[in-house]
């Protein structure tokens, strides 16, 4: 059978479905992107290492302690690390959370099933009586709100499993920052191939969750559950982080009656892909933690260009929040050609329409999102 070509996307977003038929990225090629993208998702990697060691350490160590005064310690705690902590010159572990509640509210994928099941309740109250073994208050507390505790632990296993998300992830871009130094990534497309085949690489590696009470392990999430990594935690997180997020407070009105937020929260677009630098570089907006966080591993010759801007360091988040906002435009690209239902350089005109399709539906989603404003930067 003779193949014929599509004809050209009719989609506002055209340009981009062309781009990633033809094996490119939503992101523009030029050297400055690739300098930006690389460096920021060192100090990005860096960040993540430090947020997945602290998110596991919760789920394992701070097991249902109701008041986790010292949760961001990681276990080692000390007079100066203290006084570090109360000054906040340490990394914003708030954040980490910020996206796991994120993902815990949003929900999708067979984690969020799994945490509903019969056999998560089950393997949770286990684990709630061995816990609570001589402990008259909170055996009081949970006869009284039964569902209280059991919520926790639902909470403390997307603790685990961003965790281990994250530590896929850092390793990830750590690496590609080491290919970058030894002249192996010139371009964003290789940037781009090289996010795809770590994520194709770890893509069943199994998600599991289990904590020791009283000497005894306790699984919660067995490898039973059959979980793994891209399908039930990376397209999960990219669905809650990447576009849904949570409307920042002092931004919108919270008054229903203001219609500011949608009622649905599959139409919410708070999340990376949309959020404007200037908010995102403010007080109080969650994100700011991580912009933060990542200005102490900026690699010098990222940070270099930053100074030979017009205002210098004195925006330096918002040019941070840009830089980042421009990697995970490549990111998003390595996922969707991860996820689309062929390769999306194949010569068969029926798998070229059944591409066509999936691309168009995921750049209805990105109409209003700042994939133009990321571009018209890039020139």
């Amino acid at each position: 059978m003779v193949n014929i070509s599509l004809e050209a996307s009719k989609h506002p977003l055209a340009e981009y479905i062309h781009r990633l038929e033809s094996g490119k990225s939503l992101l523009t090629d030029t050297p400055q992107n690739v300098i930006e993208v690389v460096g920021i998702l060192k100090s990005y990697g860096v960040v993540l290492d430090a947020y997945s060691n602290n998110l596991n350490y919760i789920a394992e160590h701070q097991f249902l302690v109701l008041f986790p005064f010292f949760k961001y310690f990681d276990g080692k705690i000390s007079p100066d690390k203290l006084l570090r902590h109360w000054w906040h010159d340490r990394i914003n572990f708030e954040y980490a959370e910020y996206c796991m509640r994120a993902m815990l509210w949003h929900g999708g994928g067979k984690l969020d099933e799994y945490v509903d099941s019969s056999e998560f309740s089950i393997a949770t109250k286990k684990a709630i009586t061995a816990k609570l073994k001589g402990n008259l208050i909170i055996g009081t507390l949970n006869k009284l709100f039964p569902e209280f505790l059991p919520e926790q632990i639902k909470m403390l296993a997307y603790y685990s499993a961003l965790g281990q998300f994250w530590r896929i992830m850092s390793d990830i871009f750590i690496s590609l920052s080491d290919k970058y130094d030894n002249g192996e990534i010139n371009s964003i497309e290789e940037i781009v191939k090289h996010i795809l085949d770590g994520l194709v690489a770890d893509a069943n590696k199994p998600i599991t969750y289990a904590v020791e009470i009283n000497g005894k392990i306790h699984e919660l999430i067995p490898h039973s559950a059959g979980l793994t990594f891209l399908m039930d935690t990376a397209v999960p997180y990219v669905e809650a982080v990447f576009f849904r997020g949570t409307p920042f407070l002092g931004t919108v009105s919270f008054n229903a009656q203001e219609y500011q937020i949608p009622f649905d929260q599959s139409l919410f677009t708070y999340g990376a892909l949309y959020a404007d630098p200037l908010p995102v570089g403010s007080a109080g907006i969650p994100p700011t933690l991580l912009m933060q966080d990542m200005r102490h591993f900026i690699p010098e010759y990222l940070h270099q260009i930053y100074r030979q801007s017009l205002r210098e360091e004195d925006d330096l988040l918002v040019k941070i929040c840009i830089s980042f906002q421009k990697s995970m435009y490549c990111v998003t690209t390595a996922a969707l050609q991860g996820l689309a239902p062929y390769p999306l350089n194949t010569d068969n005109t029926e798998e070229k329409q059944a591409n066509r399709k999936y691309l168009e539906q995921w750049m209805n989603r990105f109409t209003t999102s700042r994939i133009l404003e990321v571009n018209e930067i890039s020139k």
